[in-house]
């Protein structure tokens, strides 16, 4: 025998945990390129056809609303034609205690709301002002996301426009 001959040892325990750990990564590395290459969009609910005269797309929506490091979120459900249910999701008790015009000023909006099932002429009182207003912004960024987007075709219409007309200038 020569010197340089060498042996090698192999267990069959690290070629199991080798194969596997390679079989691993190479499914990663399949599962990120899937995810992040460009092309394949996912089907949203606004890919959904709606009928010409339907106010909203039909689903819930929800705004997150942040109130000194907590989070509500305040969820809106919708059909068609009417708003349906409002509500806010993830409510904590130290929410309601450090802003307690919270909850009543929410239910005046909601009630207002689905009494004419619209945010224009909400009342409110002096006091809350401010909690309505913010209320009523994340109603609205809600209401917003359940806006049925304008179709193709209404795109594709060339909007007419204004032609040079033909009258000469006068001379100097």
């Amino acid at each position: 025998m020569s010197a340089k001959t060498k042996i090698v040892v192999l267990h069959m325990k690290e070629l199991i945990y080798t194969g596997i750990f390679a079989a691993l990564g190479i499914l990663f590395i399949v599962l990120l390129v899937m995810m992040f290459l460009p092309g394949k969009e996912k089907a949203t609910e606004s890919d959904t056809p709606v009928s010409s005269g339907s106010i909203y797309i039909p689903g819930i929506y929800t705004t997150e609303l942040i109130l000194g490091g907590q989070t509500v979120d305040v969820e809106v459900i919708v059909e068609e034609d009417m708003i349906s249910s409002i509500r806010m999701v993830n409510l904590s008790e130290a929410v309601t205690t450090m802003y307690p015009l919270l909850e009543p000023t929410f239910d005046s909006i909601c009630n207002q709301v689905y009494e004419t099932q619209s945010l224009e002429e909400i009342s409110y009182t002096a006091d809350s002002k401010y909690t309505t207003l913010v209320l009523m912004e994340a109603i609205s960024n809600s209401l917003e996301k359940a806006k049925p987007t304008p179709t193709s075709d209404a795109e594709a219409t060339p909007t007419p426009q204004a032609q040079p007309s033909a009258t000469p200038s006068p001379a100097q």
